[in-house]
């Protein structure tokens, strides 16, 4: 079914959108009061290889935007599949429960780190980017690690899936 841009609703937009399996991650950064800050995002993508750079969107509505629209750094943590519970744990309001028990290390930049993600990727800030009620955040990558095992976690269609 075919449905024009001037007939359908946010609800079918969505529905079209979670039709896109997306990998799930955690980006995380520090306030300028020194307090921890993370996020679950699905909208993290590369955008270069030559220079390192990759991009996530964040709402205007959340409650970190200032704090990773003005930090000079950030990570990305992509999660793997047995761990839909830092998922929900980050996307939850109460911002300072969300890293109870958590572990982290810090790198360079003193951002945290998620220990036993898939991937991490230390960013510095290099651009934001008006997107709508979104901004789009790019950062270079300054330092990474990564696993050669285990699967990622992925959202489709509102829920989370596992590949198989």
């Amino acid at each position: 079914m075919t449905i024009d841009s001037q007939a359908f609703d946010s609800r079918a937009f969505r529905n079209a959108l979670g039709c896109f399996a997306t990998g799930i991650a955690v980006v995380t950064t520090v306030a300028p009061d020194g307090e921890p800050i993370g996020v679950t995002v699905n909208s993290f993508s590369s955008v270069s290889l030559d220079p390192p750079l990759v991009q996530f969107c964040l709402g205007r509505a959340a409650m970190s935007f200032e704090a990773f629209t003005t930090a000079p750094s950030f990570a990305v943590n992509i999660l793997a599949e047995e761990q839909a519970e830092l998922s929900n744990r980050f996307s939850r309001r109460d911002l300072q429960e969300r890293w109870d028990g958590v572990g982290v290390e810090r790198w360079d930049s003193g951002v945290p780190i998620l220990t036993g993600c898939l991937a991490s990727l230390e960013c510095d800030r290099e651009h934001v980017y008006d997107g709508g009620d979104h901004v789009i955040i790019v950062g270079r990558v300054r330092r990474l690690s990564g696993s050669e095992d285990g699967k990622p976690l992925l959202y489709f269609r509102g829920v989370y899936s596992k590949l198989p």
